[in-house]
């Protein structure tokens, strides 16, 4: 898959040629990279001879559809079938999500939606994915290593609960930038956001020299929290 952040090539799979001219202009105004392809087929001939960081996969084609696409992709070896997918679809009953994320897509999205949230899921799935960070993340006195998923604070371990580094992870893999509290609270049991709130306050009391005036873990207001790394 294609290395350059600034340059992350998604791929649109969509027979409807009005919503994938829209497409391919919004996200390339957001600054990504986009081919197009009408159909499953033509999509397969361009995972055949370009690399692309992500596919939008509309379900409803004449054809071959995209839960079959999706299907056939997940059994390519890597890096072809390690690609991740966003299922775009008006297909929306919890039966057709389910299976789409059966399927192996990283995420649903049903139409109609707003441009942007397709924007912020499509980062969050690649943050998601983003090989880890050369070296330990510095926090002051601590250090995070992010591949070990291992916090130290004056080189002594500091224990982490499963959550605690999944969610210091998360951030650590966009540093210095918002991310949003939702989309940090699909990866814990508690889709309201609370349980991130409180992962936060707990990791603050690790990290932080004064939890109440957080340094390296902020709040950014109406959006999520931000890691600040020296």
């Amino acid at each position: 898959m294609a290395q350059d952040a600034s340059a992350r090539h998604l791929l649109i799979v969509d027979d409807d040629d009005r919503l994938r001219d829209l497409l391919k202009q919004f996200l390339a105004r957001a600054g990504f990279r986009v081919s197009t392809a009408a159909s499953a087929a033509a999509a397969r001939r361009l995972l055949g001879t370009l690399e692309f960081d992500l596919l939008v996969v509309d379900v409803m084609m004449p054809g071959e559809d995209g839960f079959s696409l999706t299907r056939w992709l997940r059994a390519q070896p890597r890096p072809i079938g390690a690609i991740p997918v966003l299922i775009l679809t008006a297909r929306g009953l919890p039966g057709d999500r389910i299976e789409g994320l059966s399927l192996g897509a990283d995420d649903y999205l049903g139409k109609p939606f707003e441009p942007q949230e397709l924007s912020l899921r499509i980062e969050a799935i690649l943050r998601r994915v983003a090989p880890p960070a050369d070296g330990p993340v510095r926090l002051g006195p601590c250090a995070f290593d992010t591949g070990r998923g291992e916090l130290t604070a004056d080189g002594e371990p500091v224990r982490l609960t499963e959550a605690e580094v999944r969610l210091l992870r998360r951030l650590a893999l966009a540093p210095h930038s918002a991310v949003d509290r939702m989309d940090l609270a699909r990866d814990s049991a508690d889709p309201t956001g609370r349980a991130v709130d409180i992962q936060v306050t707990r990791l603050r009391r690790k990290i932080e020299t004064d939890p109440a005036n957080p340094r390296y873990l902020r709040t950014v207001r109406g959006v999520g929290y931000m890691l600040t790394p020296d």
